[in-house]
């Protein structure tokens, strides 16, 4: 007579302790970047439908989109820079030096302005390389060799730009040749029903996109990441420091490039103390979108909404009637908050399950 015996289950080896945190959905809303940005542009958004009747209307927010865009080009290039632990003052002044190289050399010599343009950007991509290759080559900080490029800069845009006109501003180009096909690129504009839009919005989404897509797709978005946050770490594991960081500064340079030709075909003539003090306002947007001063922490969206943070305040003070002056005490606030609000959401995010 046989007995079937039945093994007795195995037992569950007994969970190991652990210290691992794991983080709720709201928690991990505020580790994104941009949502703090995100959060404080609807607030913004909505208290100036409240107070500003101008601000309701579809062209009232598509001159907001406008204003943004001047700004938010530049900054995605200042942003991704900042992501990879590194700071450019020459910013702002860049985009007028990109105007006027195009405008004074095809205005003197008689000679197509797309020979300008192509001249201007190589400049201006020199400039770039120059300041990433000192501050690699030099150690010096950035903040330094930046800021000493900013008063090269701005000194040469008033004296060479009065040296050959005789005066602080350029000469009219709009009769040399190249000017319609280059203005068609970046100062055309087209209609949405009653509303216009300009081009240059077109291109900030495209920049956005195509800087959110090399930061969280690609290999170079990872090499930004890691020497901002860990540039001696990234080193040790072959990631092209040196290389990566120039790329950033000199991607800047094209992207100040790029808003100079748009001032300068949407104008004709630029004036040359002009510039002077938007590397603050990209630095803000940036840090306004949830950008780390420390390096390694940030997004390419964050810092849209940041400039467009940015647009809507400018505009909505004067939609409502209010004193102008007040915008730059904003700034200082928003800038102020922004930076706490930072530390607390890189605080959640490096909160990681661990053991």
């Amino acid at each position: 007579m046989s007995h079937s015996v039945q093994a007795a289950p195995a037992r569950k080896a007994p969970s190991e302790p652990s210290n691992r945190v794991t983080l709720g959905l709201s928690n991990r809303l505020l580790a994104r970047p941009e949502v703090g940005a995100l959060v404080a542009a609807i607030i913004i958004f909505i208290f100036f439908l409240a107070v500003a009747p101008a601000f309701r209307s579809a062209e009232s927010f598509f001159t907001v989109l406008y204003q943004s865009s001047t700004i938010g080009i530049v900054a995605v290039g200042v942003g991704m820079l900042m992501i990879g632990g590194e700071f450019d003052l020459s910013a702002g002044v860049i985009t007028t030096t990109a105007g006027l190289v195009n405008s004074m050399f095809c205005w003197y010599f008689g000679i197509n302005l797309w020979i300008g343009a192509i001249l201007s950007l190589a400049f201006c991509l020199g400039i770039g390389f120059v300041n990433g290759y000192l501050v690699m080559k030099t150690g010096i900080p950035s903040f330094l060799i930046t800021l000493g490029t900013f008063f090269v800069l701005q000194g040469a845009n008033l004296g060479v730009t009065k040296l050959v006109t005789g005066s602080v501003s350029s000469s009219d180009i709009s009769q040399i040749d190249g000017f319609d096909s280059l203005g068609k690129i970046f100062a055309s504009s087209f209609k949405i029903g009653s509303v216009t839009v300009w081009i240059t919005v077109v291109w900030w989404i495209l920049f956005v996109a195509l800087a959110a897509w090399i930061l969280q797709r690609t290999r170079t978005g990872n090499w930004i990441f890691a020497v901002g946050g860990a540039p001696d770490s990234a080193r040790a594991v072959g990631v092209p420091v040196v290389k990566t960081k120039i790329g950033l500064f000199m991607t800047v340079s094209f992207l100040g490039w790029f808003v100079g030709m748009h001032t300068l075909y949407r104008f004709n003539t630029l004036q040359a103390g002009n510039g002077v003090g938007n590397e603050f306002l990209y630095i803000i947007a940036a840090v306004v979108g949830g950008t780390l001063l420390t390096g390694g922490f940030g997004n390419a969206i964050g810092v849209a909404i940041g400039a467009f943070i940015f647009g809507m305040t400018s505009l909505g003070i004067v939609y409502a009637g209010w004193d102008p002056n007040w915008f730059r005490a904003f700034l200082g606030v928003m800038l102020l908050l922004a930076v706490l609000v930072n530390l607390y959401i890189k605080r959640m995010s490096t909160a990681r399950k661990v053991g």
